[in-house]
């Protein structure tokens, strides 16, 4: 497919959206493993830790890879609100309740990384898509971990 700046335009807004998706979930995450109790604490703020530390990183190069396209990354809160897919949290949940937010909320950010994976491979972004597929095998990865701790087959 040629490329077109329409096609750009709409790679960039799924980059965003990947970006404000990983840093809520980072935060999200990050959350629960500082309010993380019961019978599970040390294993599940372990694993909220490996992957809240997984997701933080990425975050970084989110960010460069929009600006490597000539685009500013957006990093303010309220941007970073308008732009993701995955709710605030307010309240602290129970370990379960953790577990399936989490869950849920990766299944999210994969859709925004899919979205976005699919939008750079159809304009030959071969790097972004590149990138896009190794984050969506560490979200899946993150995923499996997730759902076994829910304890789901």
């Amino acid at each position: 497919m040629p490329f077109r700046k329409g096609n750009m335009d709409s790679l960039l807004e799924a980059l965003k959206k990947v970006l404000a998706d990983s840093f809520a979930f980072y935060l999200k995450t990050h959350y629960f493993h500082w309010n993380v109790t019961g019978d599970d604490f040390y294993q599940l703020h372990l694993l909220f830790e490996t992957i809240y530390t997984e997701v933080y990183e990425s975050v970084d190069v989110t960010a460069e890879h929009i600006r490597s396209l000539n685009a500013f990354a957006p990093g303010s809160f309220s941007r970073f609100a308008a732009l993701t897919s995955i709710a605030d949290e307010t309240t602290i949940p129970d370990c379960q309740s953790m577990l399936m937010t989490l869950y849920d909320d990766n299944n999210l950010l994969l859709t925004t990384l899919v979205d976005a994976y699919n939008k750079a491979n159809s304009i030959n972004e071969i790097g972004v898509a590149n990138y896009l597929q190794d984050r969506i095998i560490q979200q899946k990865k993150h995923g499996w971990m997730l759902k076994a701790s829910i304890g789901e087959n």
